[in-house]
């Protein structure tokens, strides 16, 4: 059977610069007769570096490509995991760059067996998790007692809620668990960031993860000395099992802390729902031009004027005067919203049955609804939140009673009395890094805030977001600006 290359996307395939191989493999490695083990290993260059090695490569081109760099070493060809199921070797040492696969492509047979092998080792991985983390798990549980591993891994493992089993397995399975959080790009062409994590002695536990943050990779064959100590309680706790708030100073993080421990502070979910708006299956189709809804002659009563980007999300309210300008502009910003079992006047059904409207009809979610016109989910929000942002994200009151897509936040208020004491606060300096340490970086230097991380969003009462002001926030929000590579 002829060989086919898996595309590097898709496998999650980028290869590992040399100087970071040999840092990794010089420190995992002790003497000559340690086995390493690399779970993916690609072209095989951390098997390059040390003979005694066993390599699991999915991908045949690469495999063979591995085989070729380093005779020395043993290359098996296939799933990890099943592999991992079946052998009963076990190693002193492994290291290498496991593949980042997000959790829509990592799917079916290799998702159950991965989950299967992590959870018999006591690692629950929820569906939505990147193939990385059950990686390292299932590479973990091939060592033997006192065993180490170092690895490059995505930055997610300082925000991600799939990533908290992981660490959680770590510190319960290591008696040493640092991880080295690296600003500058390990790979420069890649918009996703990568830090680097080192475990020493299997079959031990640590009641603490060492924390170190540098600039730039250095090419040392040993893991940083200086490194802050989180202790667990503080991680699960205090910063809702997140090290990226471990990126700031502790003088920056203590203040936050102490703000956030006031009783007279609030985060947003305490007095506010945050969720994301409708998805209307064929945007082009349900989102008509003024000039288009005039053209079909569709009553007014069946459009309603909505936020169909964040993009347009300013820090002012959305007032009528605003979405004057945008009719004025012919913006396509007017939803087609009928309902299920309304009349419907000759020229909406004439629009329905368009080319247009028969094409829409068979999108995914368009047919499974009934009727498949009809909109779900169309809320009229109290304020809206940006979903990705670039300097500061955008929280704007809806004056206009305008609706939204899912590209932006619906916030609803519950109690609107603790709403207007602290949402005025939300340009200050604290609300700012709040977004900053609760949201998480996208790439490109965006900042991407999920519903149940704007949920957590901190709000201080007036006197408290003035006492801060004495304090450096504002530093830190640059600092955790440039971590996500945000350029002003």
């Amino acid at each position: 059977m002829t060989a086919v290359r898996l595309s590097q996307k898709h496998a999650g395939a980028y290869y590992t610069p040399d100087a970071v191989v040999a840092a990794l493999v010089s420190w995992a490695v002790r003497r000559d007769g340690d086995r390493l083990l690399d779970p993916s290993c690609g072209d095989g260059r951390f098997l390059v570096e040390h003979p005694n090695s066993v390599g699991i490569e999915q991908d045949p081109l690469s495999a063979h490509t591995a085989i070729e760099r380093a005779p020395g070493a043993l290359v098996h060809e296939g799933d990890f995991f099943q592999w991992a199921e079946a052998t009963g070797e076990r190693f002193e040492c492994a290291a290498g760059n496991p593949p980042f696969i997000r959790y829509h492509t990592f799917k079916g047979v290799v998702r159950a067996r991965a989950q299967a092998f992590c959870a018999a080792q006591g690692a629950a991985f929820s569906g939505l998790t990147s193939s990385w983390a059950p990686f390292l798990v299932a590479t973990a549980a091939l060592l033997k007692p006192g065993g180490r591993m170092a690895f490059v891994v995505p930055a997610e493992i300082g925000h991600a809620p799939y990533a908290s089993p992981l660490i959680e397995y770590l510190v319960a399975h290591f008696k040493h668990v640092q991880i080295v959080a690296v600003r500058e790009k390990l790979f420069p062409g890649l918009s996703e960031d990568c830090w680097l994590l080192y475990t020493d002695g299997f079959g031990g536990t640590t009641d603490h993860i060492k924390f170190t943050v540098c600039d730039r990779f250095e090419g040392a064959t040993r893991p940083p000395r200086q490194a802050e100590k989180v202790m667990l309680g503080e991680w699960r706790d205090i910063w809702n099992r997140r090290l990226r708030p471990y990126l700031l100073p502790a003088a920056i993080r203590n203040a936050y802390r102490s703000i956030a421990d006031d009783t007279d502070s609030h985060r947003l979910s305490s007095f506010a729902s945050v969720g994301i708006g409708y998805v209307s299956g064929d945007n082009s189709f349900f989102h008509l031009r003024p000039s288009e809804a005039a053209r079909w002659k569709i009553p007014a009563a069946y459009l309603h004027s909505t936020v169909r980007t964040g993009r347009v999300l300013a820090q002012r309210p959305i007032t009528p005067s605003t979405v004057a300008a945008w009719h004025k502009a012919d913006d396509p910003v007017l939803l087609l919203r009928l309902q299920r079992g309304q009349e419907l006047t000759a020229s909406v059904r004439r629009y329905l049955d368009s080319s247009a409207g028969q094409e829409a009809r068979l999108g995914y979610k368009c047919r499974n609804r009934e009727p498949w016109y009809a909109v779900p989910d169309v809320q009229i929000p109290d304020f809206m939140m940006s979903y990705m942002a670039g300097r500061n994200a955008s929280l704007v009151k809806n004056s206009a009673g305008v609706t939204c897509t899912n590209t932006v936040h619906s916030v609803r208020v519950r109690d609107r009395a603790l709403a207007e004491k602290l949402l005025p606060n939300w340009g200050s300096p604290i609300a700012q890094l709040s977004c900053e340490l609760e949201g998480h970086p996208l790439g490109g230097g965006m900042l991407k805030l999920e519903p149940r991380e704007a949920g957590r969003l901190l709000f201080a009462s007036p006197a408290l977001a003035k006492r801060a002001e004495a304090v450096a926030f504002d530093e830190g929000v640059s600092i955790m600006r440039r971590w996500r590579h945000y350029a002003d």
